[in-house]
């Protein structure tokens, strides 16, 4: 049996209740609670496939609420003479458990024995410690978590089709991953909606209706309104925002990915072509992180050519004064209000941006000295 292995992998491609009944003991390991709570509805559906055996082939405890570990020990060692599913005793949240018992942990890893399976929830198990050893030389550690550059977007791909029986297109998933982030539990809801919703091939505007609660879709409204000029529309997005509670500096982290890839793709295309410059528009958009399909190009296009290359790449140096003046002197009321309005005063054109501090005292010395020497 492989000694290591991913959630994200078993999830679609499961081990058969064979292989794992041979394993002595198996640990899920990791801080994502999606993989873990997965992982573990999986090795039950595995282990015990008939509803009627899990009453007594299964059983769940909180490691944190277990007084005495031999009550765990005896119920994965109590093996009925005639049975198909394999007695299983499940500890989650395991780490405080595990702690404590660590030494018969050890001795139970080492060999399968005559028993039935054990398995841990842990969010932390070292691989230099003998039970992480033994665990993986006898039975099976699985990795609850999403390695850093782990393609999300191509794992949600494949689990639409693997559970759901749907195309989920790559645009549709990358405008998944751009609403939600990595976190999988949300991600794979929204694909459980999307297909809920009918249809073999889930189409990439259908994100926008269902991915992120009405103020973040309000939030990302908002900032497509301001990037394509729209000054008066955005802040009265920003208005009822406000006005139902939302902090601005969550506020302005939610809209600035949208500003982020125009100013990207402004920066791009102002290289020299022998230092990467993209060969069009459409091209330095998609590099920046724009959605490949055909209405978010052509939206994020119209904000480009509206808002101009200069200030579209000055957008990022806007963004992080707008946080700075929120966290500072503009954290609240009116100030903040006025603060974000500004920004988007700034995209619209409306407000020329300030010269560089100490320009018009250098300015008027110098009209000063040139009337003294005439």
């Amino acid at each position: 049996m492989p000694s290591a292995l991913s959630a994200l992998d078993l999830l679609l491609d499961p081990l058969p209740a064979e292989t794992l009944a041979e394993a002595s003991m198996i640990a899920i390991v990791g801080d994502d609670p999606f993989l873990a709570g997965e992982m573990v509805a999986g090795l039950r559906e595995t282990l015990c496939p008939d509803e009627a055996d899990r009453s007594w082939a299964w059983r769940e405890f909180a490691g944190d609420a277990i007084d005495d570990p031999r009550d765990v020990f005896d119920e994965a060692a109590t093996v009925p003479m005639f049975a198909t599913a394999t007695r299983t005793a499940v500890v989650r949240s395991g780490d405080a458990f595990v702690t404590k018992a660590r030494a018969t942990l050890e001795q139970l890893a080492a060999s399968r024995g005559a028993r039935g399976l054990l398995v841990l929830e842990v969010k932390s198990l070292p691989g230099n410690t003998r039970l992480a050893k033994a665990i993986a030389k006898h039975g099976c550690v699985i990795e609850a978590a999403v390695p850093p550059r782990t393609n999300v977007a191509a794992w949600l791909r494949r689990w639409a089709k693997a559970t759901h029986a749907c195309t989920l297109p790559a645009v549709t998933a990358e405008r998944l991953v751009e609403r939600l982030g990595n976190d999988l539990g949300q991600l794979t809801q929204a694909v459980r909606r999307l297909a809920a919703a009918g249809g073999a091939s889930i189409p990439p505007e259908a994100v926008d209706d269902i991915a992120g609660g009405p103020r973040e879709r309000s939030a990302w409204q908002m900032a497509e309104a301001a990037s394509s000029g729209k000054a008066a529309e955005a802040v009265a997005m920003l208005a009822d925002l406000l006005e139902s509670g939302e902090n601005p500096i969550a506020l302005t982290a939610q809209t600035a990915a949208v500003f982020k890839r125009l100013s990207t793709a402004a920066r791009l295309l102002a290289l020299p072509r022998h230092e990467g410059r993209p060969a069009s528009l459409e091209d330095a958009l998609r590099e920046a992180g724009v959605a490949a399909w055909p209405k978010a190009l052509e939206a994020a296009r119209e904000a480009l050519v509206r808002l101009g290359p200069e200030r579209a790449r000055a957008l990022p140096f806007w963004l992080l004064a707008t946080d700075r003046a929120l966290k500072g002197d503009a954290s609240r009321g009116l100030r903040s209000r006025l603060a974000l309005e500004r920004l988007i005063c700034k995209m619209r054109g409306e407000i020329t941006p300030r010269r560089p501090a100490g320009a018009d005292v250098r300015a008027g010395q110098n009209a000063r000295g040139s009337s003294k020497r005439s």
